[in-house]
């Protein structure tokens, strides 16, 4: 896919604000941060679950729109809502029966999908509020943020101290860097949840998709992964070239029957650990782009199957299904389990390290 650096569309200085945001039931204030570049770019992040809470985005004729699905308010991402914008952790996606055994020791975890442990469990991070701090570097803009949870907590071993740091950059990308460390031995699988619809279309289904990987995980009916290593060619998963999401998404296959669509890891062709191109996506009707790239060895492609038409979010636009989708650099689900996955095991004295970058441009 071809790319090119979307239009400025009119010279700003580059900065931080910070306004109050609202208050959760325990008395707490949170605050919204607006992160802006040189060309008019924004982003909008409280620091209540880290939450991504607006991105706008110039079309080909410089029209700037927000990209992402949210709400208008706070109040909107308090509660039962489908982790719009958020960071994940200390697990993202899914365990399976919410056990695991580390060392001598079973753990078990709370299940909130089904019998399935998902994206943190009842209080994951992002529920948390995060003490923050700010930096300009430049034209680059950056908010860091950090948590501290605490050995046991959601039935987790030690204490895991975390930060992640969105930086807005001069040439219109929004970078998301990820460090933890542990006192204990402890799974650890960071991402952000955030949901993109390029258009103004009330579906992402003519959004023309392309992803750098050969290979996914098939899931069982609990959407938990069989542990086969399955290639792409052949099936509805197949988009090593670019295609539309929704071209083969009503395809007569199990995988898709069973998670409604979309909702699988991706295996990722690159190096983990190295800075690489995991997907890339195109709405034409607007002319933008979005370039994913990820030091992970998984992406989670998610076509918001189970968003349908109940929640009300921004300008009290309805989220009918598959209104926005996701695409999530991650380790892959249930980790702790498959031996032969890649280890989420975090050590202490180790660095867990990430870096996932959502870069925008124009055709």
């Amino acid at each position: 896919m071809a790319i090119r650096t979307a239009p400025a569309v009119g010279r700003r200085d580059p900065g931080i604000d910070k306004t109050p945001y609202g208050m959760l039931a325990s008395g707490e204030r949170t605050d919204l941060f607006t992160l802006r570049n040189g060309n008019g770019i924004e982003v909008k992040i409280t620091n209540y679950g880290g939450i991504v809470v607006s991105l706008t985005a110039p079309d080909r004729h410089g029209d700037l729109a927000d990209v992402v699905l949210g709400f208008d308010s706070l109040d909107g991402f308090i509660g039962n809502r489908p982790y719009f914008g958020a960071v994940i952790g200390r697990y993202a996606n899914r365990i399976a029966g919410g056990r695991f055994i580390l060392g001598n020791h079973n753990y078990t975890l709370s299940t909130n999908d089904g019998g399935n442990h998902l994206h943190g469990g009842l209080r994951g991070f992002d529920k948390e509020l995060w003490s923050t701090r700010t930096v300009r570097r430049k034209a680059d803009v950056t908010l860091v943020l950090r948590y501290l949870s605490v050995d046991g907590e959601e039935s987790y071993p030690g204490n895991l101290e975390v930060e992640v740091a969105y930086t807005l950059t001069r040439d219109n990308a929004l970078k998301i860097e990820y460090r933890a460390s542990t006192d204990q031995p402890t799974p650890v699988n960071l991402t952000n949840h955030t949901y993109f619809n390029l258009g103004s279309g009330p579906d992402i289904l003519d959004h023309e998709l392309k992803l750098y990987a050969d290979r996914f995980t098939p899931v069982d009916a609990g959407l938990i992964p069989t542990g086969e290593l399955r290639p792409v060619g052949g099936t509805p998963f197949d988009f090593r070239t670019q295609g539309r999401i929704g071209a083969r998404i009503a395809d007569d296959d199990e995988q898709l029957k069973r998670a409604g669509g979309y909702d699988h890891n991706f295996i990722l062709a690159g190096q983990a650990g190295r800075l690489g191109v995991a997907a890339e996506v195109y709405e034409r009707k607007s002319g933008r782009a979005l370039r994913v790239l990820t030091t992970e060895p998984g992406l989670q492609f998610y076509s918001g199957n189970f968003l349908d038409g109940s929640i009300v979010g921004k300008n009290r636009k309805a989220y009918g299904r598959r209104s926005g989708f996701c695409l999530e650099a991650q380790h892959f689900p249930d980790s702790p389990n498959q031996p032969h996955f890649p280890s989420t095991i975090l050590m202490p004295g180790a660095k867990y390290r990430q870096t996932t970058i959502y870069q925008f441009a124009t055709l």
